[in-house]
């Protein structure tokens, strides 16, 4: 049975991405208890999937490290992992949550030596590659997963894969028998860092996502280049395996349309410059990208980025808003059909690889928590929110810099609140 104390000046954490944990560690660091919650098997959200970072193009993986080893070092933080809130009651200084643990299959004792990997022989749809790739009924999520411990994939339990996987541990570490926990906190203070989803780009329907295998969305894009990525790092075509030297990016996929999504998701502009660089890696002066865009919008210190990639011979930005894509069926080429508005040339432009900078938005669009939000379903700071706090992407379409900003200050909101209370109990 899982027990944690929690008090009414304790701060909970709901979502452990980069605003989740850039916010527990802030709170923790100045002495409050914090519980952080993630409905994920790990922490780190969906920074872990990113191949590099712009606009620097550096990998994640030193950022997340830093921060595991700062939660690994603060007795102040408790992290629950496949943790979700079911229910909220109170009021500002003392809430009542309702929070479900799901079951691990696998306890503290594991090593992650591998052995209960090897031992099954069912494969899963891996939620970590966006689907493009499955995984072992027995895994670890990620190479650089917080904790650093195996899943078992709750469709095997029952099966003889189950029980072999039980049997391969040398630990005695898998724990077939682990049921749904249900448990109450009692809190403070509540950040609400749950992050945001891609946009489902198969409601797009005249770009094909859902009947072309060579139309992808950007979020698919960044995991094929990792190493550890569904084709092991190289930059091939699904329908084929072959190289996609010539790759197209469409923006706005999604993004300020009033079918779709109304606001501009922010960070699109950006992540489909610094993917044009990919495609520069790995095949270098064969490589061709076309940018068909509406406008660029690479703010404050982007706009050097901007200006590097449009200076590259290898990128042309094509400004339109392209109408529909068609397929060379011969040789499974998307065509682009569109008007270029800067001379209003009609154009129908094949490509090996095409790629929708898909939108943003919020991943909750139901809270268990009475909360003030806009049109997008975004939180809104408003007080009458209470001791509830937006942080990241559940207040706005945020890059990573922006969401640090927005969950350090959420930190310092909900320390104010904890800090009413003890000042008023003591």
């Amino acid at each position: 049975m899982t027990e944690v104390i929690a008090t009414n000046e304790t701060i909970l954490v709901v979502g452990g991405g980069i605003s989740g944990m850039t916010a527990a560690l802030e709170a923790a660091e100045t002495g409050k208890q914090v519980i952080l919650i993630e409905k994920r098997p790990f922490v780190g959200g969906r920074v872990t999937q990113l191949y590099k970072y712009f606009p620097k193009l550096c990998h994640p993986t030193c950022g997340l490290e830093i921060n595991q080893r700062r939660a690994k070092m603060n007795p102040n933080l408790r992290i629950l992992t496949l943790a979700e809130v079911t229910d909220v009651t109170g009021k500002e200084g003392d809430y009542r949550v309702k929070v479900k643990l799901s079951p691990r299959y696998v306890t503290d004792n594991c090593t992650a030596c591998g052995d209960c990997g090897k031992a099954v022989e069912a494969e899963f749809t891996d939620e970590f590659n966006y689907g493009m790739s499955k995984h072992k009924g027995a895994y670890i999520p990620h190479k650089n997963a917080y904790p650093f411990r195996f899943v078992i994939d709750p469709a095997m339990i029952g099966s003889d894969d189950a029980q072999k996987a039980k049997d391969a541990c040398q630990y005695d570490a898998i724990d077939l028998d682990m049921q749904t926990e249900n448990i109450d906190l009692n809190v403070g203070a509540i950040i609400w860092a749950t992050g945001w989803k891609p946009y489902d780009a198969a409601k797009i329907q005249p770009y094909g996502y859902d009947r072309y295998d060579n139309v992808i969305t950007s979020v698919e894009f960044e995991r094929l280049m990792d190493s550890t990525g569904p084709t092991g790092g190289k930059l091939i075509r699904p329908s084929d395996g072959k190289e996609a030297k010539n790759v197209a990016f469409i923006q706005c996929a999604g993004s300020r349309d009033r079918n779709h999504l109304k606001h501009c998701s922010r960070i699109c502009c950006m992540a489909s410059l610094k993917q044009s660089t990919y495609v520069e890696e790995q095949y270098g002066k064969d490589s061709t990208v076309s940018i068909y865009y509406i406008d660029i919008r690479a703010i404050d210190r982007f706009e050097d980025f901007y200006t590097k990639i449009q200076a590259k011979d290898n990128v042309t930005f094509i400004k339109s808003k392209v109408a529909n894509i068609t397929l060379d069926k011969a040789s499974q080429n998307p065509i682009l059909n569109g008007v270029d508005t800067e001379g209003y040339h009609r154009y129908a432009n094949q490509h090996d690889l095409v790629v929708l900078a898909i939108g943003m938005e919020p991943s909750v669009p139901e809270f268990p928590v009475s909360v003030v939000t806009n049109q997008n379903g975004f939180i809104e700071p408003d007080e009458s929110n209470g001791g509830v706090f937006g942080a990241g992407c559940s207040t706005d379409a945020l890059d990573v810099n922006r969401s640090v900003q927005s969950a350090t200050a959420s930190a310092l909101r909900a320390i104010q609140v904890v800090n009413r209370v003890a000042k008023a109990e003591g």
